[in-house]
């Protein structure tokens, strides 16, 4: 059979079919639906009204010409096989000539036998799939598709939710999924990811399936009406819509970068920073550990201790080339081993001016090697300003202007931290670590005040995250100057004029305090909400005499704060405090409402600002680990008492990577940009890529700035590619002004690159929305 391509027309019709397998009397669900869709078609915009007829006989399936009347066919039965092969067929006629198909609820259980259907459909639901009503939490996650975009993001709600017996994630476009942990799923759950609602272009037409509407009182819902009146406007050609954005197969990752030649770092350092320009070329630096064939230097009475290369190197998409645009002699490349033998420090982080276009100027944030102490094992710190020849790609690092230097100890690793991001106002955040060992707390609190080398502590983070007068475990924010001296904007934590009695101080650079070793930042420019990630401590599970094990951690952060380390972490779990003469043995909990910084490695104030819940955090057990407390608010730490509010999360070895908010360009021409469905959308990651994040995730903002947790995510597992072939140690995201997602793999070592240290680009390929402009069922209007 033949139908006339594309069916139906301006007179937009919709065929609902409820045929049943199984005789008796028509369901009430039946009715409800039928008489949901007539009002739905009878109101609105007049441009988008539509007439339906009703039928159980699925004899119109062989009918060409009245089929081909038709822009959308409804499913609305209680499943079993409906059609025969030639009307199976007719319908498969009609959705290649480019109809359109709703399915609802039990829609999913027609045509069992037929994996042209399945396809169809999307998914089968399991035989274990509940069978009562039950109120639960769908997750809104499309906020651009018609049936979705006008919907609440927790959209709380009863009904018949369907389990599957193979998620369908990934080879159709997700817009809803159901909370499982607002429910009771069954044996046959699917997980935090539990698609409810998905649409898709199929076999030449436009497939919508929603597992919602099993009870007669959805159609009664003003919310779940306007579902259906999104998914019957778009797969009745009424309006275009992307169902292809979070189908993996429209995605490609290519690697930009290729190996490095032997004892040399001509493509690429060791990888740990990137940053993009306005006409496309990627900026990445190298941390300063040296192709694995080069000398290590760890002997201290050797003047070259720790002597390393911070190189800058520029990729030109338009060339595909790599060019070498500098490289600053750093102290950053002593190699690996214990915490008094490997390094963090060197060329940390990079961003380029917000008139870079203009003036070529370029900011680094890095230890030079020039100003080391080998005696005491003190370093100088910096952020500087240089400039870069647009027409080489050469830095004169001549050039540089020193905006911002501090004291960091090197006697012992770790935490150097780096990231760096501009605000539309011209601000820079300049990300610090805590400068502070792993060791010599258990894994816990790094608050030992004991170890030190001559006279300066290296394990007692109070010093530095916890201490109002020290640059380090901060998030810096600063308004550079044309002339290469900064000012400092209102509205940071301290203004430095702050002391108190015993002569504590603050430094009014300070935005954020309270960070273990921030990686990665990144502002929203759209917004200037800062979003960062950190780090976490060793210990591998929760103790009842110190405190939480290592929390790896995100935050959205609104407004200069302090984020809890060394005193607190999560949403507000306290530590034990230690202190002389005898750290081993705790003192009381820590107050995250008032916490009190009494190392007498302090030089700051004693009273510190109240600590801020994070968003996200994670252990090796799961996504964010909370405990019954006590009545003081001290949880029980008990591991088998915890319970995992975001179980799309969990950890091991722990590297959290903050990413970017993606921004959609709709006027970009740029063919290779994400979809409008990523917009506003938080990439979070971690530096490893077997049970650990790789998600776009999305904030309510009413609660994001107050650690409210997110309400959405999204696996980009199959998107940003995993493996040893794939980007298996993610080291930094960013998107470029093309809209595609630049990504830095370090590589398979550590402080050194490999052959797999490269920068990647991924990229979408799926196309604009559908229907084609041309092929809508009536003009705008």
């Amino acid at each position: 059979m033949s139908i006339k391509s594309p069916p139906g027309g301006a007179d937009v019709r919709v065929l609902l079919f409820h045929g049943s397998a199984a005789g008796g009397d028509e369901s009430p669900l039946v009715n409800a639906g039928i008489a949901a869709i007539e009002r739905i078609g009878l109101t609105g915009p007049e441009n988008q009204r539509f007439s339906v007829t009703a039928t159980g006989n699925a004899s119109v399936f062989t009918n060409a010409a009245r089929l081909g009347r038709f822009n959308t066919v409804v499913f609305l039965t209680g499943g079993g096989d409906v059609l025969d092969p030639d009307q199976e067929a007719g319908l498969e006629a009609y959705m290649e000539a480019g109809g359109g198909f709703v399915g609802l609820h039990d829609a999913a259980r027609a045509e069992p036998y037929s994996d042209w259907f399945t396809g169809l459909i999307g998914a089968r639901p399991a035989a274990s799939s509940p069978g009562t009503v039950q109120r639960a939490t769908v997750e809104v996650g499309d906020r651009a598709h018609p049936a979705t975009k006008g919907l609440p993001t927790q959209w709380k709600r009863p009904d018949k939710w369907l389990n599957w017996v193979k998620n369908p994630s990934g080879e159709v476009h997700t817009v809803a999924r159901v909370r499982e942990s607002t429910y009771t799923p069954g044996a046959g759950s699917n997980g935090w990811d539990h698609p409810v609602s998905w649409c898709r272009d199929y076999d030449g037409g436009r497939s919508f399936y929603t597992g919602m509407g099993g009870t007669v009182s959805s159609y009664d819902e003003t919310d779940f009406r306007e579902h259906l009146r999104g998914a019957l406007l778009w797969t009745n050609r009424l309006v275009r819509a992307d169902c292809k954005a979070t189908i993996t197969g429209n995605y490609q990752a290519e690697r930009l970068t290729r190996p490095n030649q032997p004892g040399q770092n001509d493509q690429i350092g060791e990888p740990h920073g990137l940053v993009t320009a306005p006409d496309g070329r990627v900026f990445t630096i190298g941390r300063g550990g040296a192709d694995a064939s080069q000398p290590v230097v760890t002997d201290w009475n050797d003047p070259d201790i720790g002597k390393g290369k911070g190189e800058i190197h520029v990729y030109d998409p338009r060339t595909k080339n790599v060019t070498l645009a500098g490289a600053l002699t750093v102290f950053g490349n002593k190699g690996g081993g214990d915490e008094l033998r490997k390094v963090e420090e060197g060329l940390l982080g990079i961003e380029l001016d917000p008139d870079f276009a203009r003036n070529g100027w370029v900011y680094l944030h890095y230890t030079p090697h020039s100003e080391i102490n080998r005696d005491t094992r003190m370093a100088d710190r910096r952020v500087s300003r240089f400039t870069l020849d647009h027409t080489t790609n050469r830095l004169d690092l001549s050039s540089e202007k020193v905006l911002l230097e501090w004291p960091v100890q090197i006697h012992s690793c770790c935490h150097a931290g780096g990231g760096m991001a501009w605000d539309s106002k011209g601000n820079l955040y300049i990300a610090t670590g805590d400068n502070n060992s792993s060791g010599f707390s258990g894994g816990y609190s790094g608050n030992n005040p004991e170890p030190n080398y001559k006279g300066v502590s290296f394990a007692d983070a109070r010093r530095t995250a916890g201490n109002t007068n020290n640059l380090n475990g901060k998030i810096l924010r600063i308004h550079p100057e044309p002339d290469g001296t900064y000012t400092l904007p209102e509205g940071n934590l301290f203004t430095g004029e702050e002391t108190a009695e015993g002569g504590g101080k603050t430094r009014g650079e300070i935005y954020v305090m309270g960070v273990r070793n921030p990686a990665r930042i990144s502002v929203d420019q759209r917004t200037d909400v800062l979003y960062a990630g950190w780090v976490g401590p060793d210990a591998g599970s929760p103790s009842t005499t110190w405190g939480p094990a290592k929390y790896d951690t995100f935050a959205v952060i609104t407004k200069a704060s302090n984020r809890g380390w060394p005193y607190c972490m999560g949403n507000n779990q306290p530590y034990r405090d230690r202190n002389l003469p005898d750290p081993s043995k705790p003192l009381g909990w820590y107050d995250c409402d008032a916490p009190k910084n009494e190392s007498p490695n302090n030089d700051g104030l004693v009273n510190l600002p109240p600590v801020t819940a994070n968003n996200i955090w994670y252990s090796p057990q799961g996504g964010a680990p909370d405990f019954p407390r006590d009545a003081n608010g001290v949880p029980s730490y008990v591991q088998d008492e915890a319970t995992y509010r975001l179980p799309w999360l969990k950890g091991g070895g722990q590297a959290a990577m903050n990413g970017p908010v993606y921004r959609h360009d709709g006027d970009s021409a740029s063919e290779v940009k994400w979809p409008a469905y990523w917009d506003g959308k938080w990439f979070v990651g971690d530096f490893y890529d077997a049970d650990q994040p790789r998600n776009a995730v999305l904030m309510d903002p009413k609660t994001q700035g107050d650690g409210g947790l997110p309400v959405h995510s999204e696996s980009l597992k199959k998107i940003v590619p995993v493996g040893n072939d794939g980007i298996k140690n993610l080291m930094g995201w960013e998107f470029g002004p093309d809209g595609a997602l630049y990504v830095l793999d370090y590589g398979r070592g550590f402080f050194t690159s490999d052959s797999k240290s490269a920068l990647w680009r991924v990229t979408y390929t799926g196309g604009g929305p559908t229907p084609a402009a041309g092929q809508l069922a009536r003009k705008a209007g």
